[in-house]
C-alpha cells in the first residue's frame, strides 16, 4: 500500500502519496488534463521563472507586515533551491491546461509551502503551519503570477536563442572568409544571372542572422513589462497597496532583468500583444532560416546530376535501398523545425485574440507554442552550425567552369557594347554551345585585352571602374 495523506479543497477530501511535495489542486488537474503528457516541469525557464515570482512576492510581503520572517525565510529557501534545478520533477501538470493558468500556480504554491514546511520541521500537508495560498500565494493571482513568470521564462529563453544564432553566424561568417575568392554564378528565379563569389552567398546568411538577433532584442524588451500586483483583474483587489511597486524591485534585483510595472495593469492583464510580437519575429527567424537550408540543400544538390557547387559534411547513410546515396539530413530537421515554428505562431495569433474581456484564459497554450519554438529553434541553430555549415567545402573548378560557360555573364558586358548587342551575344552563344567571350571576340565587339579586364573575378564580383572605349552604338 502506497502511503497517503489527505488533503482537502472545495470539492471534498483526497488522498495525496504522503512523499510528493504537490497537493490537492494539482492532484485534481492532473486527472483533468491528460493532453500532452509534457509536464511543466519539462520547461525549466518557466519553473525558475515562478520561484523568482514566489520569492520576490513574499520579501515583499514580509517588509508590508503581512509575512512572518520565520515563514519569509523558509519559502525564500525553497524558491533558491527551486531555482537551482531541484524539485522540478515535483511539477507534474501537464502544460496544456484548462484555468489560464490556475494549475500552475497551485503546483507552485504547494512545492514551495510543502518544502518550506520541511525546512521549519513540519510534515508535508500540514498547511496549519504554512499554507500554499494563505503564505505562498498572498498578494496574488494566477492572473499576474502566470504571464509574469512566463515573460520571466521567455526572457531567458530568447537570450539563449540569440547566442545560439550568434553561434550560427559565425560558422556563416567563418565559410564566407573561407570562400571569399571562389567565383560562382548567381541565380535569380533558379536561372543564371551573374557572377559572386561563394563568400558573398554565406555572407548573406550571416547577415540575416544579425537582423534578426536584433528584432528578437528588441522584442525581448516588450516583455519585461509586468502586471505583477494586479491581482485577478488589475484592480490589486486583497493586495497590499504599496504592493506592486515592492515585488517588481525585488523581481528586478533577483533577476538581473530590466522589469517594469505596466502603467495600467488592467490592461496589462488582458493583453497578450507582446507574446504576439514575440512569435511574430520568432515566426521571421524560422523562416528566413529555412530559407538558408533551403539553399544549402539546392547548392550541395547531385552529387553529379544537381548544382553540386558545394559538399555537406556526410553523417549518415541517405538511404535504405540506394547504397552510397547522401541526404541532407541536418537542413531537412531545421527546415522542419522552421514550419513547426511557423505554426506556433499561428496558435499563439489564435489564443491571444480570443482573450475575452479581462483576461486571457488560454495563455497556457500560448506558453507551451513559445517554449517549444524558442527550444527547438535555439538546438536547431547549433545543431546547423556543428553538422553542417562547419563542415561545408566547395568545388571550386565546378563552379568557375560554370562561370565560364555561363550566358550570364554577357550583362557584365552590357556598359561595354550594348543591351542590343549583348542580346545578339547571348542568344547565338546559347545556340551554338559556344561562350559569350568567343562569341563577342568573333563581332569584333571588344578586344581580347578589353574582355579580359571585364571579366576578371574581380571586376565580375564587385563595381570596379574600368578606363574602356565608349560603348558601341
Amino acid at each position: 500500500m502506497v502511503k497517503t495523506r489527505s488533503e482537502y479543497d472545495l470539492l471534498g477530501e483526497k488522498d495525496i502519496p504522503a512523499d510528493v511535495y504537490w497537493g490537492v489542486h494539482t492532484a485534481r488537474a492532473v486527472e483533468n488534463f491528460q493532453v500532452t503528457g509534457t509536464p511543466i516541469g519539462r520547461y525549466t525557464h518557466l519553473i525558475r521563472g515562478l520561484a523568482f515570482v514566489k520569492e520576490a512576492a513574499a520579501v515583499a510581503n514580509h517588509e508590508l507586515g503581512l509575512l512572518s520572517r520565520e515563514r519569509l525565510d523558509a519559502i525564500v529557501r525553497a524558491c533558491r533551491e527551486i531555482r537551482a534545478g531541484e524539485l522540478h520533477e515535483q511539477f507534474v501538470v501537464d502544460v496544456i491546461q484548462g484555468g489560464a493558468g490556475t494549475s500552475t500556480n497551485m503546483n507552485a504554491n504547494e512545492v514551495i509551502a510543502n518544502r518550506a514546511l520541511e525546512l521549519l520541521g513540519h510534515a508535508k500537508g500540514e498547511f496549519q503551519h504554512l499554507h500554499p495560498n494563505e503564505h505562498v500565494n498572498i498578494g496574488q493571482s494566477t492572473n499576474d503570477v502566470y504571464p509574469s513568470a512566463l515573460k520571466i521564462a521567455a526572457w531567458h529563453g530568447i537570450s539563449g536563442l540569440i547566442e545560439s544564432m550568434a553561434y550560427l553566424r559565425a560558422a556563416f561568417e567563418a565559410k564566407a572568409a573561407e570562400f571569399k575568392d571562389v567565383l560562382k554564378m548567381g541565380r535569380t528565379q533558379l536561372q543564371d544571372a551573374v557572377p559572386m563569389t561563394l563568400g558573398q552567398e554565406f555572407t548573406t546568411y550571416a547577415v540575416m542572422l544579425a537582423e534578426d538577433e536584433q528584432r528578437l532584442r528588441e522584442a525581448q524588451q516588450l516583455i519585461c513589462e509586468l502586471n505583477m500586483g494586479a491581482t485577478a483583474i488589475g484592480t490589486g483587489i486583497t493586495a497590499h497597496p504599496d504592493y506592486a511597486a515592492r515585488v517588481i524591485a525585488h523581481l528586478r534585483a533577483i533577476t538581473g532583468i530590466p522589469l517594469a510595472t505596466a502603467p495600467n495593469l488592467i490592461e496589462a492583464t488582458q493583453d497578450c500583444g507582446a507574446f504576439v510580437q514575440l512569435s511574430g519575429v520568432l515566426k521571421r527567424v524560422a523562416t528566413k532560416l529555412s530559407k538558408s537550408c533551403h539553399d544549402l540543400r539546392l547548392l550541395s544538390s547531385g552529387p553529379r546530376a544537381g548544382l553540386g557547387e558545394i559538399n555537406l559534411p556526410a553523417v549518415q547513410a541517405g538511404s535504405s535501398i540506394m547504397p552510397g546515396k547522401v541526404n541532407p539530413v541536418i537542413p531537412e530537421v531545421v527546415n522542419q523545425i522552421a514550419y513547426e515554428v511557423i505554426g506556433n505562431d499561428v496558435t499563439v495569433t489564435f489564443a491571444a485574440e480570443a482573450g475575452q474581456l479581462q483576461l486571457n484564459a488560454f495563455e497556457p497554450i500560448i506558453a507551451h507554442s513559445l517554449f517549444k519554438s524558442v527550444g527547438h529553434l535555439s538546438a536547431g541553430c547549433r545543431t546547423l552550425a556543428d553538422r553542417c555549415v562547419s563542415g561545408i567545402t566547395a568545388n571550386v573548378q565546378h563552379m568557375r567552369d560554370a562561370v565560364t560557360n555561363s550566358i550570364g555573364i554577357v550583362t557584365a558586358l552590357n556598359p561595354y557594347i550594348g543591351y542590343a548587342h549583348a542580346t545578339a551575344v547571348a542568344q547565338a552563344a546559347h545556340a551554338s554551345g559556344g561562350s559569350v567571350y568567343d562569341e563577342v571576340l568573333r563581332r569584333g565587339l571588344m578586344t581580347r585585352e578589353q574582355l579580359d579586364a571585364v571579366l576578371r573575378p574581380e571586376t565580375l564580383t564587385q563595381p570596379v571602374p574600368l578606363n574602356l572605349a565608349p560603348r558601341l552604338s
